[in-house]
């Protein structure tokens, strides 16, 4: 608890949160990778997607840590199987899908039960060439950052996914999240309708791997069309 409180103190006096690390520049059209903390979830992050964390285990402390000093984020990964959480050392990692999202941590702050609350916000997607695992339990990967999906307007044919939004972004639990939206946006409403539409893990992981918006859009009214019934 007391070596929490430091960390919290540390960090609350120390470093901001509103720089920005630079990107790496590719030579000659080569894909640049960089080695990134993991965090296996079973939760799929979007660009400006909110994330909300509770921080226990000493790897993801020191991982939280070394993100605030070096103004780093962290790869949000979605599990294909396994667990979050490791009760004993020689448990194997989660398998995971190498398709993600940085994650830069916005907030913290330390929970009345000792652990360590976070808020992340979603950023650039990844890919994960390759990982490995540290002496302390953290998984690091080799990543790469794959290209911004293009900006594109919301077509009319999309203007019943633009409604159902509006309609689920009143809802008071949502009016809290501190969600961003541009309804003009194609972007914007595939990454937020995805998050918030009560659909498999797995679904919003192959939602997240389209590269297009439009595709995306047209996958999710033959999703919303089944939720129907």
């Amino acid at each position: 608890m007391v070596q929490l409180w430091l960390l919290t103190t540390t960090l609350m006096t120390t470093f901001p949160f509103n720089r920005q690390s630079e990107v790496p520049k590719p030579a000659d059209g080569a894909p640049v990778t960089q080695d990134m903390p993991l965090f296996p979830l079973s939760t799929v992050l979007f660009d400006g997607g909110q994330l909300p964390l509770r921080i226990f285990e000493p790897r993801y402390v020191d991982m939280v840590s070394h993100c605030m000093k070096t103004d780093s984020g962290f790869g949000v990964v979605l599990i294909r199987s396994g667990a979050e959480i490791r009760t004993r050392r020689e448990e194997a990692e989660p398998d995971i899908f190498h398709t993600g999202t940085e994650a830069r941590i916005e907030d913290f702050n330390a929970l009345s039960d000792g652990a360590l609350g976070i808020v992340g916000r979603g950023g650039r997607k990844l890919r994960v060439r390759s990982t490995r695992l540290q002496s302390d339990g953290l998984l690091v990967g080799s990543v790469e950052f794959l290209p911004p999906e293009p900006s594109t307007g919301v077509e009319e044919r999309f203007d019943s996914l633009v409604e159902i939004l509006q309609e689920l972004i009143r809802h008071p639990m949502i009016e809290k999240m501190d969600l961003q939206f541009d309804f003009e946006d194609a972007r914007s409403v595939g990454w937020r309708l995805t998050e918030l539409l009560p659909i498999e893990a797995e679904i919003k992981q192959s939602l997240l791997q389209m590269q297009l918006p439009r595709e995306r859009l047209v996958e999710l009214v033959r999703i919303v069309h089944k939720l129907k019934g």
